[in-house]
């Protein structure tokens, strides 16, 4: 894991004593000291609503994505984490809230683990989703999550500690991070601070669980999704746990599962209407394409398919998906023409958009980026706007660093920049762009922007300062530029950085 540089790890750790009196706040489901019985609750009405305006929840959705990019944790592979998200929206339009603003990400942390935070983020671990058997069993752990937000359950201990700023839940999330994402990690941390945790009322109790149980099945169900999904994967991860003879995983410890309460949510499920949204090809495709991607090594994920293919429980899906898996791995080990016999026997059996971008990509990672441009042009005339077409047709134009093909990235980049200004893979592309294409201006002014995105405000800051100083600048362009300046410079006021290192 990427540490942050020591100016931005420094105002985190300067937080630290700050976050005792409010360190339940960041996460349901991080700690699990965060498992008090017996912890009246205030009676809210309808004032736990009202504790964060919809701007403060924006403002801190940015702000905690602003810190896992900083620990270079989110898995941003535009195929997965837009699959996940897909998947959580798609059950936020059946909740409670369908209005409510939400994000998903998906962290590259070895721990089965998934939490909700103020704001509406909601986080898998890549563990958790590897472990998983099915989509239906993700699809719960996000049910249940989006149910601690759409109850208020963050919100009730919320409002009982009105000093939580930003810059106290950034600390908490980046003693998460740091620690290696599980609660333990963080407890050790709190070592005496017991009475300040108790001071706050961590009162994310078993009535909490319960309620995000009955609500995220239900919500399960009506997206369409198995309703034993939750209940499902609780009972997995409590045998695995049982039989490799080791503490249960960090997901259990933070949401406590007994047998009465597997018990309860089977007889939900029992009561709620048959799955009719099936896809679990896609789900082993993103579930192989994740395990490729975050290995260590492309041999372990190679051992482990070749492990997978023995045994007998597997269905085609899964065999497509231990396949394309395999060719990811194939390919990262530079053995292009293996890989390539893998994906387009897969192509030619069942098309889907993730073989033919795998081909492009290797195509273009072997030097035939004529054939490459030739397959990603016909993706994206016939799926305009996708995310993942655009990401890689954008980076195969720059590959040549050719001034017409970098002009043509630039104006495709820059129509999806329309619909992703916070996407900072997505500026850095277009920042390459700009430069190639000869219009530096606007290259350092992305540049600036991603690194703003990623927490290297300092960074972005100096970025901006420089080009400020720039005499060619046009009157628009100066103006621009420091707007854009007042405002970074607000967040740091607001985060409590130092003015003078930026």
């Amino acid at each position: 894991m990427r540490q942050p540089d020591s100016k931005f790890q420094a105002k985190w750790a300067d937080c630290f004593q700050r976050l005792l009196l409010s360190v339940c706040l960041a996460s349901v489901s991080l700690a699990s000291v965060a498992q008090v019985d017996n912890v009246s609750l205030p009676d809210m009405g309808a004032s736990a609503d009202s504790i964060l305006s919809r701007k403060e929840e924006e403002e801190y959705a940015r702000t905690l994505l602003m810190q896992m990019r900083a620990y270079d944790v989110l898995v941003e592979d535009p195929l997965i984490a837009g699959y996940f998200s897909d998947m959580g929206y798609r059950l936020v339009s059946y909740s409670d809230r369908p209005d409510k603003a939400f994000t998903f990400v998906v962290l590259d942390e070895d721990v089965v683990n998934a939490f909700a935070a103020p704001g509406g983020v909601i986080a898998l671990f890549s563990e958790m989703i590897l472990t998983a058997d099915d989509e239906s069993e993700i699809a719960g752990v996000l049910a249940h999550e989006i149910a601690h937000i759409t109850q208020l359950h963050l919100y009730r201990t919320l409002e009982k500690t009105r000093e939580m700023t930003i810059p106290i839940a950034l600390a908490m999330l980046g003693l998460v991070l740091a620690g290696g994402g599980g609660g333990e990690a963080i407890q050790g941390a709190l070592a005496g601070g017991t009475a300040a945790i108790q001071q706050a009322q961590i009162n994310f109790t078993r009535q909490h669980e319960a309620e995000a149980d009955r609500i995220g099945i239900r919500t399960l169900s009506q997206a369409g999704y198995d309703p034993n999904g939750m209940a499902g994967f609780f009972e997995e991860l409590n045998r695995v746990s049982r039989s490799m003879g080791e503490g249960p995983p960090e997901y259990l410890r933070t949401h406590p599962v007994t047998v009465s309460r597997i018990a309860e949510a089977r007889d939900r499920s029992r009561n709620m209407p048959s799955a009719e949204y099936q896809n679990q090809r896609n789900f082993f495709l993103m579930q192989a394409r994740l395990r490729s991607l975050v290995a260590d090594t492309p041999d372990e994920v190679l051992i482990y398919y070749d492990d997978r293919k023995r045994r007998a429980d597997i269905d085609q899906d899964q065999v497509e998906a231990i396949e394309y898996g395999r060719a990811i791995a194939l390919q990262q080990q530079t053995h292009y023409e293996e890989a390539r016999k893998i994906l387009e026997s897969l192509q030619a059996f069942r098309p889907h958009l993730a073989f033919e971008l795998q081909l492009a990509d290797l195509d273009r990672q072997a030097g035939s980026v004529a054939a490459a441009l030739e397959r990603l042009d016909a993706l994206y005339n016939n799926f305009p706007g996708n995310h993942a077409i655009v990401m890689l047709y954008g980076r195969t134009l720059l590959q040549e660093r050719d001034e017409e093909l970098a002009e043509k990235a630039q104006t495709i980049l820059g129509e999806q920049l329309l619909r992703r200004q916070e996407d900072p893979k997505l500026l850095e592309l277009y920042a390459q762009a700009a430069e190639f294409s000869g219009n530096s201006i606007r290259a350092s002014e992305s540049i600036a922007e991603a690194y703003y995105l990623r927490g290297q405000i300092y960074d972005a800051v100096r970025q901006l300062t420089r080009l400020s100083e720039k005499e060619d600048l046009t009157y628009y362009q100066r103006a621009r530029i420091a707007a854009r300046l007042d405002q970074m410079r607000e967040t740091m006021i607001e985060l409590d950085m130092d003015m003078e290192e930026g």
